[in-house]
């Protein structure tokens, strides 16, 4: 008796010190929600910059959707004063878009560059400028296009500047100001 008393006692301690045993594995780690952190903002100029880009944007959208139709009327003016006799109001009308057109072209010309050199000024903005830059040189190139007479060919260029905006407002984090 003594020894089923003995090895009883063996047993129940070899169950014990067993389960003291499988406490102690590791278990496995959960992963930390990142739900419960605050997302991070962007640094303040990389915020205004991009509300500067996106006012950019819908201005070069807006100007490309207009001057189409108002290069190709413009054109066609200066094609039908060569070979017909036009009365001078109409002459001078088209003079006077001429040279709207251009003023505008100018001014988005102006914003580019300045656009442009935020992006190469700035620390916080320059891992953005390959998608940003060349964008005053496209604008000075459909202000030469219109200089020339091309009013048409100048929307090119701006198309080219209409899609580098949009692709740097894509690399750019999105956050409020």
């Amino acid at each position: 008796m003594k020894t089923i008393r003995i090895l009883l006692l063996g047993l129940a301690s070899m169950a014990v010190f067993a389960v003291a045993i499988d406490g102690q594995t590791k278990k496995p780690v959960k992963a930390k929600s990142t739900a419960n952190r605050p997302a991070t903002l962007p640094p303040l100029d990389v915020r205004e910059a991009r509300v500067k880009v996106d006012n950019q944007l819908a201005n070069i959208k807006q100007f490309v959707t207009k001057l189409g139709p108002v290069a190709q009327a413009i054109e066609e003016m200066d094609a039908d004063s060569k070979t017909k006799k036009i009365n001078q109001t109409a002459l001078d009308t088209n003079a006077a878009n001429k040279k709207a057109v251009l003023t505008a072209i100018r001014n988005l010309r102006e914003g580019m560059v300045k656009l442009e050199s935020d992006f190469r000024v700035k620390p916080n903005l320059k891992k953005y400028l390959p998608f940003i830059q060349g964008i005053s040189e496209l604008a000075g190139q459909a202000e030469t296009s219109a200089i020339a007479g091309q009013f048409v060919s100048a929307n090119g260029p701006l198309r080219t500047v209409q899609q580098k905006l949009t692709d740097t407002l894509a690399a750019m984090p999105k956050a409020e100001l």
